[in-house]
């Protein structure tokens, strides 16, 4: 009976193209999406681009604790107040339990970036005069205001900056009517007799007298038509606006700011502050158990912070939507803008609305702490020129490309044809680390800073290092006696598990480092683990399916001597054929059949 032929690995062997197509379309995807994303360069970190790094620890000596809640609060007020110096790019960011990287972009005023991030923050209650959307269609106002059950009434709030669905605009305006009608509404409202007076002003001086009223021929002052001019102007869509909307308010001046409500972006016009941030003693973030305002902020305030707060509610309960508001101005913008429908006494207030528990310990955060909850201290300062990182980004592309010469060389003077795949191999695994690079700059932010750079660099020599442990298991199989084809199926899973142990620590390695660290040595612990598992993915899909179809091209089957498969070159011994076992006394071999 004959016996059954061996089987191919079908996936392996008869079948190459498929892996080769599968890794050329994850190409063209990449491709697609990078350019689709309008980012077709890797962003580049402040070593490379030039910019200002300050590093910043946190320290817990406001009474409250070092946790995730509080310094992700810290990073979204420092967030203002670097893309409020008319900053878009710049990133804050934390890294490890208790730093905060703040990585500004050149042609920033460092200095006084510096002296914004670790501060803390301006926080005032201001009475809103006017409000409207900016940039985009207004919606139909449906305020509905609630009640507490006792003195204090529960205004609606947006908490941080973003309405519930129910309260879309029960904290912001809708637009008063025509561009005519609203310029008449913004002069009356800056007039003295509509403006509310508190008690004191929020520094704790005299009542404010610094509000412009108009003239007794009906056409408003100096100091009002360019207030007017300013709201009417103001388009809180566009980032510069917003990063000079409130910029150098005075407390007890009006002023213009802007705030987004439901996605939308919204302007204000402020009356002078009434209550200073400093005035709330305490805010927490509690849960309505008895009935159905679920999360919400409630506020007490110091003696006299609770009587200028009861006066300036008392005031806006008399007026109409939106005059009826006050605007929680945390660093120039408007974070919350609650409604009131009557006096809030007692130095307690609460603010309601559909939070969620994120949102509202976050607006308690912004009210207890003056938005800071916890201090800073500098540990570093780093200040790289735009020419010094141009020329730290070529040195790492001179040192990268010297790199990959000398693998180069090695491959051909060693390997010869062979050379051909690993350089396919390394190529195919370049485009897809620079596409993925590139992608991950405007998707998490990741930034292509001198350390990533050098681990690039070394994953030039991981990724050869899969290529030689594979074509040296092909070589072991030629020497002991085999061709080609069945010496590239048979080396491959000896040499695939070599190479996942050996990805496996240098990825594992990797790991452990960028958990570890922080700052900068993260970038290359990222790189080398993303480059550890794209060596994977290329070997598997790209150099081992194309080694499959050249061992069926004759120049690498015959084995030429420039092949890098000459079995004479490799010392290849041809190999005895088994003989049977026969009952007599077995006789010299034939060197023929040998």
């Amino acid at each position: 009976m004959a016996a059954p032929k061996r089987g191919r690995s079908a996936s392996a062997q008869s079948k190459p193209g498929r892996s080769l197509a599968l890794i050329l379309i994850a190409i063209v995807a990449l491709t697609g999406g990078m350019f689709a994303s309008g980012h077709t360069t890797p962003r580049l970190g402040i070593d490379l681009a030039g910019g200002t790094s300050i590093t910043l620890k946190a320290k817990a000596d406001q009474g409250s604790a070092i946790n995730k809640a509080n310094m992700d609060t810290a990073v979204d007020i420092m967030n203002r107040r670097v893309n409020g110096l008319g900053v878009s790019e710049a990133e804050v960011q934390t890294q490890g339990t208790d730093n905060i990287i703040v990585n500004i972009p050149k042609g920033t005023n460092s200095a006084e970036a510096q002296q914004q991030v670790g501060t803390t923050a301006k926080l005032y209650f201001r009475p809103v005069l006017a409000s409207e959307p900016s940039g985009a269609p207004a919606q139909s106002p449906s305020p509905s205001a609630s009640s507490s059950g006792g003195s204090s009434p529960k205004p609606g709030a947006s908490p941080s900056g973003s309405a519930s669905p129910q309260q879309a605009t029960s904290g912001s305006a809708s637009p008063t009517g025509t561009a005519t009608s609203q310029g008449r509404a913004v002069t009356d409202a800056l007039k003295a007799g509509s403006t509310p007076s508190p008690s004191g002003s929020a520094s704790g001086s005299a009542k404010p007298s610094a509000t412009p009223s108009a003239p007794s021929s009906g056409k408003p002052s100096g100091d009002t038509a360019a207030l007017q001019a300013r709201y009417a102007a103001l388009n809180c869509a566009k980032p510069a606006d917003r990063a000079n909307a409130g910029k150098n308010a005075k407390p007890g001046q009006p002023t213009v700011a802007c705030g987004e409500n439901d996605g939308a972006w919204f302007k204000y016009l402020l009356g002078p502050a009434a209550v200073d941030g400093t005035e709330v003693k305490k805010a927490q973030a509690v849960f309505d158990t008895q009935g159905a305002s679920g999360w919400q902020v409630q506020m007490t305030f110091t003696s006299g912070g609770g009587k200028k707060f009861a006066d300036i509610t008392g005031e806006l309960a008399k007026n109409q939507t939106p005059q009826n508001e006050f605007g929680i101005v945390l660093d120039g913008q408007v974070v919350s803008s609650p409604y009131v429908h009557g006096a809030i006494t007692g130095g307690q207030a609460e603010i309601s609305g559909s939070f969620k528990q994120e949102e509202a310990q976050n607006l308690a955060n912004m009210l207890s702490y003056g938005a800071l909850p916890l201090s800073f201290r500098e540990e570093s300062v780093t200040t790289v020129t735009a020419a010094l990182g141009g020329e730290q980004l070529r040195a790492g592309l001179l040192a990268g490309a010297i790199g990959l010469a000398l693998v180069v060389i090695y491959l051909v003077v060693y390997y010869r044809g062979l050379s051909l795949v690993a350089m396919a191999s390394l190529v195919v695994s370049a485009m897809l680390t620079y596409l993925i690079m590139t992608l991950l700059g405007p998707a998490i932010g990741f930034a292509l800073n001198l350390p990533a750079v050098c681990g690039a660099i070394v994953a030039i020599g991981i990724t050869a290092d899969s290529f030689i442990v594979y074509f040296e298991r092909i070589r072991d199989e030629i020497r002991e006696g085999r061709s080609l084809r069945p010496a590239v199926e048979r080396a491959w899973p000896r040499a695939r598990r070599t190479i996942l142990v050996s990805d496996f620590v240098s990825f594992l390695a990797a790991a452990v480092l960028f958990i570890v660290t922080v700052g900068k040595v993260q970038g290359f612990a990222f790189t080398l683990g993303l480059t550890t598992l794209l060596d994977v993915v290329v070997v598997f899909l790209f150099t081992k399916p194309l080694m499959t179809l050249l061992a069926r091209r004759k120049f690498f089957a015959d084995g030429h001597k420039w092949s890098g498969l000459d079995p004479k070159g490799l010392g290849a011994k041809p190999p005895l054929r088994r003989t049977r076992r026969s009952a007599g006394p077995a006789g010299p071999v034939d060197p023929k059949e040998a």
